[in-house]
C-alpha cells in the first residue's frame, strides 16, 4: 500500500515516488527512491542486494555496479540536505541497512498532505463551505444521494455573486471525518461552514441543516425539512436560501431567483447522473465507461438533460486523450458538448464540461471561453471551470492567464481532486516562460496530487531534461510510458491542439528525457 514515510527532515511519498525536503523536493531519481523507501520500510534491518535489485530493477538482470551507484547518490543528496552524513550503512558482501531517524509511516491522502500548508486569509466577501451530509438512512447504498443532495446546495450557493463557495472537490475530502469547524475555517479559509444530515425512505426526505460561524463555533442557523421524495429540488433551493439569508438578511429577490434554476423533469435521469459522477470525476478509461451506460440511460429519459450531456463529453474526452485517441470518442465528446450547451445556458457545471471538450477536442477555443465565461457569469465561485479553463490556456500558450486562472481555482477548492490539471497549468505557463525551475516545482505538485496521471510526468520530464538533468527527466521519461505504453507526444500536442513553440520547446526537452514522438 502506499504511504507517506517521514524520517528526520524528509518526507518520502512512495505512490507519488518523491522525497520531500519541507515542500521543496529532492533531485532523486526513480530507481533511487524505490531504494530509500525500501531501506527505510525495513526501520534498520539489513537489506540483501538482491532484495534491493529486485524492488529498483523488477524482473531485469543489472549489474551490481547500478546499484552502488543508485546507493552513492542516495547518500549524497541526504547528506547535502541535512548536513547529516550517516544515512545509509554498507554491511559487506550482504547489503545495505538504513541507520537515520527512525520513519513514522502516515496514509497516502493528497488531502492530508495538501492541509500542512498554513491557514488561508478569509477572502474579501462572505465565505461558506457545505461539509458532506451525513447519510441516516441505514442503507449506504443512499450515500450518492446525500452527496448529489449537498451537490446541488453548492450549486445553488455559487449562483450568489457575494458569497465565495468552496467547492465541493475540496469539501468532500472531509467526508466520514470527525471534524472540527475551526479548523476547517483555516484548512479553507471561509467564515462559515454548513453541515447535516439526510435519511430518506421510498416516500420522503428528512435534511437537518446548521450554519456555523467557523471563527467563533458558534450556530448562527439551524432547521429541520421534511419533504415528499419528489420534491427534492425544492428542498434544495430552500436549504440554499435559507443559508443566503442567514449570512444577509437582506436578500433581494433578484438573488433569490438565482438559485432557484431549472432542473430536469425526470427524477429518474437525475440519479442516473448522481451514480455516475463519481466514475466521471475517475477520469479512468474503464469507470468512464461504466459513467457513460448510466448517462446513456440519463440522456434517453431526458434528451435535452444539459449537465448528463456535459458529463458524457467528458467520457469521451477522457477516452479520447487516454484509450487511442480515436476520432469515434472526439467526434462523441463534441457532440455531447454542443448538446449541453444548447440546453444548458442556466448550467454552469455543463458549460465548463461543454466547453473543455469543445476547446480540448474539437480545437475551437473562442467557443470554449464563450462558454466557460457564461458559466463564470452564473456561478463566479466554479473552481472547475477555472482550473480547466486554465489547462486550455496552458497548450494555448497564454502563460500568464494559465497561471492566474489555475490559482484562482485551487483557492475556491484547495484540496480539489481536479488539482493535478491546474499545477499542469502552471508547469506549462512558466515552461513556456522558459521559468524551468517553477515549471519543475509546478509538475512535482501536479505528480504529487495525482501520481497515476500520465501527463503529470511528462511536463516534469520536460521541465527536468530543460534543467540539465537528464537522469531524473529520464526516470520521468519511463512512467510516462509505464502508464501509458503509447503515448507519443506528437500526437498529444495534436490531440491537445498545443500551440507550435511551446509543442517545439516541449518536444525538444521531450526528445532529451527519451520520450517517442
Amino acid at each position: 500500500m502506499a504511504a507517506i514515510l517521514e524520517f528526520g527532515p524528509f518526507r518520502l511519498d512512495t505512490d507519488a515516488g518523491i522525497l520531500f525536503h519541507g515542500a521543496e523536493p529532492a533531485p532523486l531519481g526513480q530507481r533511487a527512491v524505490l531504494l530509500l523507501a525500501m531501506l527505510v520500510q525495513r526501520g534498520g534491518a539489513p537489506v540483501s542486494k538482491d532484495a534491493l535489485i529486485e524492488a529498483a530493477w523488477p524482473a531485469r538482470a543489472v549489474e551490481e555496479s547500478n546499484l552502488t551507484v543508485q546507493i552513492a547518490a542516495l547518500r549524497r543528496t541526504l547528506a547535502a540536505i541535512s548536513g547529516e552524513a550517516r544515512w545509509i550503512e554498507t554491511l559487506p558482501r550482504r547489503g545495505y541497512r538504513y541507520v537515520g531517524p527512525a520513519a513514522t509511516t502516515l496514509p497516502a491522502d493528497r488531502a492530508t498532505a495538501a492541509r500542512e500548508q498554513p491557514s488561508l486569509a478569509l477572502p474579501d466577501r462572505p465565505s461558506i463551505a457545505v461539509l458532506p451530509f451525513a447519510n441516516l438512512s441505514g442503507d449506504t447504498e443512499q450515500d450518492y444521494f446525500a452527496d448529489g443532495m449537498v451537490d446541488d446546495i453548492i450549486t445553488g450557493l455559487s449562483r450568489i455573486n457575494w458569497l465565495f463557495v468552496i467547492a465541493r472537490n475540496s469539501t468532500f475530502t472531509y467526508k466520514g471525518a470527525a471534524v472540527d469547524v475551526k479548523q476547517i475555517g483555516r484548512e479553507l479559509g471561509v467564515r462559515y461552514v454548513l453541515e447535516g444530515s439526510v435519511r430518506k425512505t421510498r416516500a420522503t426526505v428528512r435534511i437537518t441543516g446548521q450554519l456555523i460561524d467557523a471563527s467563533t463555533g458558534m450556530h448562527v442557523w439551524a432547521e429541520r425539512y421534511d419533504r415528499r421524495s419528489e420534491d427534492i429540488f425544492a428542498l434544495q433551493d430552500d436549504i440554499a436560501l435559507s443559508v443566503v439569508g442567514a449570512i444577509a438578511p437582506s436578500l433581494r429577490r433578484a438573488e433569490i431567483n438565482r438559485v432557484k434554476r431549472k432542473r430536469p423533469d425526470s427524477l429518474d435521469a437525475y440519479d442516473l447522473v448522481l451514480r455516475a459522477q463519481p466514475d466521471v470525476d475517475s477520469g479512468m478509461p474503464d469507470q468512464v465507461r461504466q459513467a457513460l451506460l448510466l448517462l446513456e440511460r440519463s440522456i434517453a429519459l431526458e434528451p435535452d438533460y444539459a449537465l448528463a450531456h456535459g458529463n458524457a463529453a467528458m467520457c469521451h474526452h477522457c477516452l479520447f486523450l487516454r484509450a487511442g485517441l480515436q476520432e469515434v470518442n472526439r467526434a462523441a465528446s463534441i457532440h455531447h458538448a454542443r448538446s449541453a450547451i444548447a440546453h444548458g445556458q442556466d448550467d454552469a457545471l455543463a458549460l465548463t464540461l461543454a466547453g473543455f471538450s469543445i476547446g480540448m477536442d474539437g480545437h475551437d477555443r473562442s467557443a470554449a471561453f464563450t462558454a466557460l465565461d457564461a458559466a463564470l457569469a452564473i456561478s463566479p465561485s466554479s473552481a472547475l471551470t477555472y482550473i480547466l479553463g486554465s489547462v486550455m490556456l496552458g497548450w494555448g500558450g497564454d502563460s500568464d492567464r494559465a497561471i492566474e486562472w489555475s490559482e484562482r481555482g485551487i483557492r475556491l477548492s484547495p484540496f480539489d481532486s481536479w488539482a493535478f490539471a491546474a499545477f499542469d497549468a502552471q508547469a506549462l505557463g512558466h515552461f513556456h516562460r522558459g521559468r524551468f525551475e517553477e515549471a519543475c516545482r509546478a509538475a512535482y505538485r501536479s505528480v504529487q496530487a495525482n501520481p497515476r496521471h500520465s501527463i503529470t510526468y511528462v511536463q516534469l520530464a520536460a521541465a527536468l531534461a530543460k534543467l540539465g538533468r537528464l537522469q531524473e527527466a529520464r526516470a520521468a521519461a519511463a512512467r510516462v510510458l509505464e502508464l501509458h505504453p503509447t503515448f507519443r507526444y506528437g500526437r498529444q500536442f495534436q490531440g491537445v491542439n498545443c500551440t507550435p513553440a511551446l509543442a517545439a520547446s516541449l518536444g525538444e526537452a521531450l526528445r532529451a528525457a527519451g520520450l517517442p514522438e
